[in-house]
């Protein structure tokens, strides 16, 4: 299906879990009160319709521009204004999305498809979140406005009409289940939380309201764990300062992705010793692992992975990707849906206009043949008629093949080929 012109004017910026390292992520992110500045920059250099989802797995920019490479250099320009990179740099780790991909592209992520986590429900409160600021800072006009809805109700039939969000419950449900049989009642543990990424902030959240004592956050950007703190209420603590916090952590989540181990054995061991052998539960929410795993062999130490909880949580991989493979249908469905109605709208105005033309054909008619109805509808008929009579004649007579435009008549006009009588006339 070809792409209306409100579509090919869609562009999406930006880099994610998959396609950068955490180290870019972490130098693009901005917190909320970041976001008003990076909206106006954008307004500035030229954007007049765009958002920014910035979080620990994502940052990207979702704009409408009549020239997408324009669009594409703005942001690329305010991305490496904030992390010092050039473009080329910048370019290896983002993906730049137009037209119909960045319609599907934004719906993914709306629905969780696109997560490092699939099915995890805080990005869908993300993206609702940057529709909002963008409302705010004037920058949400009709188009990018109508995307963002139509990938709102992808979201909720992905939600109402499979069961993919239940993994991410059922692994932080399972996360629970361990920590009551290892800890006993969660109302004396206290839980760090070493990262944002969104799983990792998901499983520390179902803790918390399973009634955890004390909830603390650490992150490499100090703004991003005061955030999550914020939001989950607990409070933050300095990154130089996690192996002083983990004496303290009765369970510990790494949520980093760095591609390297930010907790280690050694630390670990050093922790143990301090909190004088009292066990610790190890969640590495990780996709490459935070969590060295030579951890595991300590004693008092007990290390799960993702893998490990979704053993526990699930009933087995076919039915993950039985609900995934109905979820990507679902967004798809949707997006063809919403490029039909796109397309319905931009032909209305030409329908009017046909309309308008008709009726003053029937207008004319009745005056020119006023009181007899057999005289006037044949003067309106060949009227109508005479136009794309004349026009076909135009195309023969110039050697054009005239059988497209014969077709898009017959499918406009619902004609056959026994139709014809050849009776257009020339009255006009």
């Amino acid at each position: 299906m070809a792409d209306t012109a409100d579509i090919s004017r869609f562009v999406v910026i930006g880099a994610n879990h998959r396609s950068s390292g955490a180290g870019l992520r972490e130098r693009l992110y901005f917190d909320e009160a970041a976001q008003p500045d990076f909206l106006a920059r954008l307004r500035s250099a030229g954007l007049a319709q765009a958002l920014v989802l910035s979080t620990c797995d994502r940052v990207e920019v979702e704009c409408v521009h009549d020239d997408a490479a324009r669009a594409a250099d703005i942001v690329f320009q305010q991305f490496g204004h904030d992390t010092g990179l050039n473009r080329a740099a910048l370019e290896e780790q983002c993906y730049a999305l137009t037209g119909r991909a960045a319609l599907r592209h934004l719906f993914g992520v709306a629905a969780s498809l696109d997560s490092l986590i699939v099915g995890e429900p805080q990005v869908l409160g993300q993206v609702k979140d940057s529709h909002r600021f963008a409302s705010e800072a004037g920058m949400m006009g009709a188009e990018l406005d109508a995307m963002l809805q139509a990938a709102y109700r992808a979201a909720k039939r992905v939600r109402t009409e499979t069961a993919i969000g239940e993994r991410p419950v059922s692994i932080a449900a399972a996360a629970e289940r361990i920590a009551h049989n290892l800890h006993g009642a969660l109302d004396g543990c206290t839980t760090l939380l070493v990262g944002t990424g969104e799983m990792g902030t998901l499983i520390a959240d179902h803790l918390r309201r399973a009634g955890i004592a004390d909830l603390v956050v650490t992150a490499r950007i100090g703004p991003q764990a005061e955030a999550v703190a914020r939001r989950l209420g607990g409070h933050h603590a300095p990154w130089d300062d996690l192996a002083a916090t983990l004496v303290e952590a009765d369970i510990v989540i790494t949520a980093v992705a760095s591609g390297r181990h930010v907790v280690t054995r050694p630390m670990v061991e050093a922790a143990l010793a301090a909190r004088r052998r009292r066990p610790v539960f190890l969640i590495d929410a990780a996709v490459p692992g935070d969590v060295q795993p030579a951890v595991n062999d300590l004693d008092d130490a007990f290390l799960y992975d993702l893998g490990d909880l979704e053993t526990i949580a699930l009933e087995g991989l076919a039915r993950r990707d039985s609900e995934a493979a109905a979820a990507e249908r679902i967004v798809d469905d949707e997006v063809a849906r919403f490029l039909r109605e796109r397309q319905a709208r931009e032909a209305s105005p030409l329908v009017a206009a046909l309309r308008r033309h008709f009726e003053a054909q029937r207008l004319a008619a009745l005056d020119d043949a006023p009181g007899n109805a057999d005289a006037a509808t044949r003067l309106l008929v060949n009227r109508l008629l005479h136009g794309p009579s004349a026009g076909l004649r135009r195309l023969a007579e110039a050697g054009i093949d005239t059988e497209e435009a014969e077709r898009l008549l017959s499918l406009l006009f619902e004609v056959g080929d026994g139709d014809d009588d050849d009776n257009e006339g020339t009255d006009r």
